[in-house]
């Protein structure tokens, strides 16, 4: 971290952040992207994304790997809601925005790219990233050296530290030097306020007293302003104010005033005014947690142990609020919203109903407004900045009284990761009164929540309208409530706030909203019944309406239906689910059916792979007939989960599985395998003993090989050629023993082993080359009816018996031969010394 210049009382440092390099894939559904998790700290001015990628291939540079152009996606708050195939959403659903930026490549194995964001969001950031969706190509693990994109986000913020925090209700002497550009305040809102406003007083410069004040005058919720943020220009407006309506709750504020080009020093008094339903205190005095030892110890004003820069508070300020707010506790709980205590000089604030208590003060009872005290603008009789207790002046907050808004909590039920329901007291059927929005809060938690689906359910009960034509309005909004009012345009959104609108009416009386990837923190739900006139949208007298509200959270949409399957991911800590669609089906939740397959379709292509084991039949036959008894039990055992692994691996709806897929898929692989060794240790002509031994240890050893990697090459391929090893020695020998080739006959070779051996490898070809995720169905058929042809051609023809000893020539002898066969199995002789005679006579 390393300190780069000042900032009129401010500091900037960097601080920097990494990610571990991770490989990218083709993009499919969210389940196949990459997501990163990035914290950006509070004050930051500047945040800038170092994005490298870069290709390997068999672990070295991937020079020869083509180009594939990497997307990646920014959003702040939540994972990116993204979209890159175009498909549709399903109903009722809200799309997050979000930025994208598509990294190309400049060097053959090698990229970067930048992603700057002026005045970023602090909190939580995400990057996802991804590759284009490939041609579905199935490839044989291990057959070729594959090429791999890897993908690493570096994270560098440049932040502010001692900002200058201004009190709502005091005005305060400030000043920017001619080196300086600008100067930056902040400010916290807390809950339940409506308006703030910025004030700008006794502005100018030190030489010319009535020159018009050349700032400009900028604020922004949650960071500092950029070029598009509110803002207004002083040198038309003296006094310069700028107010700012809707304000997001719970939040820092930060005021920029940047000057104009001037060769003096600018001079102003700043201060800021809140109007809401809770005076500003209650948080200074109780959240803030001031350490009275800790002031004890500042002079002046000066920041001290307190943790943040107070722009021109003095000690005894602060000790008055942190004394009054424990004053004032038992009165804030026993007051009346809708009894407004007024006192002299100032309006009242209005605190929020909560559980049916209602609150009212008015922070003037103890801390009166002061005066406006003159501004001097010579330079040698002006005192410290800052620091004299005679430039602070306080002004009452004000009180909206059209805003005492009943705000209900939710009960927060935790079933599952996920999973959760937000119970409302009394509910879940609740009262609307006419004059006024009844105002919900659910509160989603900092990370945990954001990776599922937020799901709203509203429903009117029609028998409550009365014969009206009314409408139900909700209004969702994160950080604060927007209710409707009164002839006014149905919409959700102002110039600092916007949300969700849902509406149920007596035609249409059920709606739904679902968002995924919501932002954490505290939603509002505002409901106001109107009814429809001539002239708009009124209130409906005295009709209270009754609706059904339900509110929960979701790992996916609708738990991604039929032909998708719901995904819980994890990246480092942070959990998010995502669909994982089938079957032809695409979008977020697996509605999008634009290349669905079709029932017909995937009834055939289950026949197709399940029938095509039949081809099997014969082999089993052909076996039979010559006494190879082991080999077409393998043959059986093959066709048969062959046939019920396909039956339970298809992505659709004809689907029928005997047993866990797991163990289906074992058989499957462990049946063809043992099919091809079998066949080919029997080409070998082994001796009885050696072939059993030889089956007995291919089983186990392939048993072994198929739980390390069911899906590696040399799991087909080394067993295969190791047999075949075994076939040609034993050729061999029996060639040059015989002196003649072996097989010895050339219809052997020509209309079996050719025939066989051209079927086997082009059935091995389909398999590595040709199959793809769109020709799977029949391409892989083919290869089932390929293979089992093969080796009905393949399979040697039965043995003949050995011509020396024949049943025939055993009936003509005296015995001899029965004789020693008994006695050798009882082991009462020993055949090499007994004779002929004493056998044929005892």
């Amino acid at each position: 971290m390393a300190s780069e210049r000042h900032y009129f009382y401010c500091l900037f440092v960097t601080d920097y952040f990494t990610r571990t390099p991770r490989k990218l894939n083709a993009f499919r559904s969210f389940a196949s992207v990459e997501l990163f998790h990035f914290n950006v700290p509070d004050d930051t001015v500047v945040a800038v994304w170092n994005l490298i990628t870069f290709k390997e291939q068999g672990g070295t540079f991937g020079d020869s790997c083509p180009d594939r152009n990497v997307t990646v996606y920014f959003r702040s708050g939540a994972p990116p809601v993204i979209n890159p195939l175009n498909t549709h959403f399903p109903r009722d659903t809200i799309i997050p925005g979000s930025f994208a930026v598509t990294l190309t490549w400049t060097l053959p194995n090698r990229t970067t790219g930048v992603f700057n964001v002026t005045s970023p969001l602090p909190g939580d950031w995400f990057l996802a990233a991804h590759l284009p969706k490939d041609e579905g190509k199935i490839s044989v693990k291990g057959l070729h050296e594959e090429c791999q994109y890897l993908f690493q986000p570096q994270l560098i913020v440049q932040r502010l530290i001692g900002i200058s925090v201004l009190y709502p209700g005091y005005f305060i002497d400030q000043m920017i030097p001619v080196h300086n550009r600008s100067v930056l305040y902040k400010v916290f809102i807390p809950s339940y306020i409506s308006l703030v406003k910025v004030q700008l007083v006794d502005c100018g410069t030190r030489n010319k007293s009535g020159e018009s004040c050349p700032v400009l005058l900028k604020m922004r919720a949650r960071a500092p302003p950029v070029h598009n943020s509110s803002a207004v220009d002083c040198r038309e407006n003296m006094p310069c104010e700028l107010e700012v309506p809707l304000l997001s709750w719970e939040q820092w504020y930060y005021i920029l005033v940047e000057r104009y080009l001037s060769t003096a020093d600018v001079y102003f008094r700043i201060g800021v005014q809140v109007k809401g339903l809770l005076n500003w205190f209650l948080w200074y005095g109780a959240d803030a947690k001031v350490d009275m030892d800790a002031l004890d110890k500042t002079t002046g004003g000066e920041a001290g142990d307190i943790g943040v820069h107070i722009s021109g508070f003095p000690k005894t300020v602060l000790q008055h609020i942190y004394i009054y707010h424990h004053h004032q506790l038992d009165k804030l709980l026993k007051a009346d919203c809708s009894k407004p205590s007024v006192t002299k000089g100032s309006s009242a604030m209005n605190m929020p109903q909560s559980f049916g208590t209602v609150m009212g003060f008015s922070l003037s009872e103890t801390l009166p407004a002061a005066s406006l005290p003159n501004l001097s603008r010579n330079g040698s009789d002006r005192g410290p900045l800052l620091t004299a207790e005679d430039s602070i002046t306080y002004l009452a907050p004000t009180a909206d009284t059209n805003k005492c808004w009943p705000i209900r909590p939710t009960l927060r039920n935790e079933l599952d990761t996920f999973s959760v329901h937000f119970y409302i007291f009394f509910g879940p059927n609740i009262s609307i009164p006419p004059d006024r929005a009844a105002v919900f809060a659910i509160n989603l938690m900092p990370v945990l929540d954001s990776g599922g689906v937020l799901n709203m359910e509203l429903k009117l009960n029609v028998s409550s309208a009365k014969g009206e034509n009314m409408t139900v309005f909700g209004c969702l909004n994160h950080g604060m409530p927007l209710a409707l009012r009164d002839n006014s345009s149905v919409k959700c959104e102002s110039e600092a706030v916007s949300g969700f609108l849902l509406s149920v009416n007596t035609t249409m009386n059920v709606t739904k909203l679902r968002i995924p990837y919501p932002q954490t923190g505290t939603w509002y739900l505002s409901l106001r019944s109107l009814c429809s006139t001539e002239r708009g949208y009124e209130a409906c007298g005295n009709i209270t309406a009754e609706v059904y509200l339900r509110s929960y959270l979701t790992p996916c949409i609708n738990d991604c239906g039929t032909y998708g399957q719901c995904k819980l991911l994890r990246t480092n800590n942070y959990l998010y689910a995502a669909c994982e669609c089938k079957a032809g089906w695409d979008g977020w939740g697996c509605t999008d059916n634009t290349e669905a397959y079709s029932y017909g379709f995937q009834l055939l292509s289950t026949l197709l792979l399940c029938l095509s084991n039949l081809m099997f039949v014969p082999p089993v036959a052909i076996a039979i007939r010559s006494h190879y008894l082991l080999e077409a039990s393998v043959y059986i055992f093959t066709m048969f989960f062959s046939t019920f692994y396909h039956a339970c691996d298809q992505p659709g709806i004809v689907v029928f599985c005997i047993m866990e897929y797991d163990v289906l898929q074992f058989c499957d692989f462990l049946g063809s395998l043992m099919s091809v060794w079998v066949t080919v240790i029997a080409m070998a002509r082994l001796k009885s003993i050696i072939k059993q031994v030889l089956y007995l240890l291919g089983a186990m050893s392939l048993s072994m090989a198929l739980q390390l990697d069911r899906h590696g090459l040399w799991n087909l391929l080394g067993p295969s050629l190791f047999a075949l090893g075994i076939m040609a020695i034993a050729w061999t020998v029996r060639t040059i023993r015989r002196r003649r080739c072996y097989p010895p006959t050339w219809k052997r070779w020509v209309f079996f082993l050719f025939p066989g051996t051209m079927i086997a490898t082009s059935a091995v070809a389909l398999y590595a080359f040709v199959e793809t995720e769109e020709n799977y169905f029949y391409i892989h058929s083919i290869w089932h009816m390929l293979i089992a042809g093969s080796v009905g051609f393949l399979l040697p023809p039965r043995a003949k018996p050995d011509a020396k000893v024949t049943p025939l020539k055993r009936r003509r002898g005296c015995g001899y031969q029965l004789c020693v066969n008994e006695h050798e199995e009882m082991g009462l002789v020993d055949p090499a010394i007994i004779t002929i005679n004493s056998i044929c006579t005892s």
